[in-house]
């Protein structure tokens, strides 16, 4: 759950779906659809597909795998998060590269190349093998991860206070501000979008997206205007924004009447709206009406 998202913003989801699923056969007997639903809001919706999958891989092996490269090839682990659950669940030696021990390497090895690329990230990965703790190497990850958190930090290093700051490249150099290097952010693309809030008695008009759609593949949301080329529309209730990635939405929300509904939407019932995986555009829509 905190892959892209705060610790904040997670939270109650994290409570919310561990009292729905306390155990991973939990989770691993659970439809698909229940899941996004109790994802639902949070975003990034393949970290959930890809739980759900490593729950029912790991009740079907019999437990959960316990060396790197079986944890590795579990659905939605990456390099980083296999490393971290080996060396602090088994003490096994291996280094977890997060984003703050990245910064924290970057400048103690005066790293001057872009850490989006594979090339600077087996460099970073080689000298973290180098300084890694192999007697506490889920102390010294979590210490790592700790010192870029709150002293490297990002826009102002609180160097005076490092304890590495003796041996720090960046720092002997005057260039800590500097590093590490980033490639540019892709610019915001801004889009404006129609929204259709059509209502019949205490059901509301939904389209579910294809499960196999590359985007919220599976989830209801509000239909978009030029899908119901039919509808009447009537007035604008109200505009929300909603961001993924660089795309900025200006979502405008308009009442609208539809005789017959086409293929591919239903009406849902307005008490089943919390049961139901809704997209989060289609949530702070809601939301912003109700």
């Amino acid at each position: 759950m905190l892959q892209q998202t705060r610790v904040a913003a997670a939270i109650p989801y994290y409570e919310r779906f561990l009292e729905r699923f306390p155990k991973v056969e939990a989770l691993a007997a659970a439809r698909e659809e229940e899941v996004l639903a109790c994802w639902s809001g949070l975003g990034y919706y393949a970290r959930a597909r890809n739980l759900l999958r490593a729950a029912r891989r790991i009740v079907e092996t019999g437990g959960f795998p316990r060396d790197y490269e079986s944890i590795r090839k579990l659905p939605g682990i990456g390099d980083y998060t296999a490393a971290a659950i080996v060396s602090i669940a088994f003490g096994l030696p291996r280094a977890a590269l997060d984003g703050n021990a990245i910064r924290v390497l970057a400048r103690l090895v005066e790293e001057r190349g872009d850490i989006g690329s594979a090339k600077t990230r087996k460099r970073l990965e080689a000298a973290a093998a180098r300084l890694l703790d192999r007697k506490r190497p889920g102390e010294f990850n979590q210490a790592l991860m700790e010192l870029g958190a709150t002293i490297c930090l990002p826009r102002d290093p609180q160097c005076e206070r490092c304890p590495l700051s003796a041996s720090c490249q960046a720092r002997r150099k005057g260039v800590e501000r500097e590093l590490p290097v980033k490639r540019r952010r892709a610019q915001s693309v801004r889009i404006a979008k129609t929204l259709l809030v059509i209502r019949r008695g205490d059901r509301l008009l939904l389209r579910k997206r294809d499960a196999g759609s590359a985007r919220m593949g599976g989830f209801w949301e509000l239909p978009e205007a030029e899908l119901l080329p039919r509808a009447v529309l009537g007035g604008r209730v109200t505009t929300v924004g909603h961001t993924i990635t660089h795309y900025r939405y200006r979502l405008s929300i308009v009442t609208a009447t539809l005789r017959r509904a086409p293929r591919g939407f239903s009406w849902i019932e307005t008490a089943e709206l919390g049961r139901i995986p809704l997209s989060t555009a289609t949530r702070k829509a809601l939301a912003a009406i109700y």
